[in-house]
């Protein structure tokens, strides 16, 4: 178990978490909200380049006091979140939402665009603001690969059974898609490859993209998408956040697919613990 503080400035004084006004806690929310457009398309930062990601989760027991020294570890721990890894970042300064977002652009990209992070809490003391974001311990309620990849299905099929807004697009109700064995085969594999070799993306060591695993599966797709999750311990919350990503669910709800196939795999020694993907195709 491990935790990592990076902070902008030191010079903080205050200990109180309280929210005085509905404004402040209004940025906190925009906040959030900017971090999450940001990671919902795909980002330049320095020389590494992520993919689209599923948005974050506010959860409260991530709010920590957004000015003094404090340690990350014994209050996650005293607010019964159970950390595998969480980062805060510290800003001294920004005097709203905007210029606090510019900063963690400009400085803490890397941290906001790290897929092993699925939650996070933003505390606010006038212009001191604490960022918190924290992966928890997975779930040992999972079933195998392929009873989590059909649970994903039924999951998908019940989003897809009503139209719904995906970003600012609109998307109608779609036919429910059917379990094909080839795209779970291919989709598990690279499951297992990602949470092996410590790697989140869509095109595989060796170069390979979500058609070449098809194609090598045996599967000939007249139509192809994949989306990818890591950190999410349980096929609820992978679709859940999906659903929440203008690109992932425009994906789920593509009435050009017909069929899916999906699949997690674990690796303790991976950044993320999970990773998961969902493959979708028409042949």
């Amino acid at each position: 178990m491990r935790a990592i503080s990076s902070a902008l400035s030191l010079s903080l004084l205050a200990l109180g978490i309280a929210l005085s006004t509905q404004a402040a806690a209004s940025e906190e929310s925009q906040l959030v909200e900017s971090i999450n457009a940001y990671r919902s398309q795909p980002q330049r930062c320095g020389t590494q380049a992520s993919p689209e990601l599923p948005p974050l989760s506010a959860d409260p027991r991530l709010l920590l006091p957004a000015s003094g020294v404090t340690d990350l570890q014994q209050n996650l721990a005293k607010n019964a979140y159970p950390m595998v890894n969480a980062q805060a970042i510290s800003l001294s300064g920004p005097r709203d939402a905007a210029s606090a977002m510019a900063v963690v652009q400009e400085s803490f990209c890397k941290v906001v665009l790290d897929p092993q992070y699925v939650d996070i809490g933003v505390s606010r003391h006038d212009r001191d603001w604490r960022i918190v974001l924290a992966r928890p311990l997975l779930s040992s309620r999972l079933a195998d690969s392929a009873s989590e990849g059909q649970q994903l299905l039924t999951l998908v099929n019940a989003a897809r059974a009503k139209a719904r807004q995906c970003g600012a697009q609109p998307y109608p109700a779609a036919a429910p898609l059917t379990w094909n064995a080839q795209l779970a085969g291919a989709a598990d594999g690279h499951s297992r490859d990602m949470a092996n070799n410590n790697y989140f993306d869509h095109k595989d060591r060796n170069g390979n993209l979500p058609g070449d695993r098809a194609e090598l599966a045996g599967y000939v797709a007249q139509a192809l998408g994949e989306n990818i999750a890591a950190g999410q311990d349980s096929a609820r919350k992978v679709v859940d956040a999906w659903l929440a990503s203008p690109g992932h669910c425009a994906n789920l709800m593509n009435g050009s697919f017909k069929e899916l196939g999906a699949g997690y795999a674990t690796d303790p020694k991976s950044d993320a613990g999970i990773y998961w993907t969902g493959m979708l195709g028409a042949q």
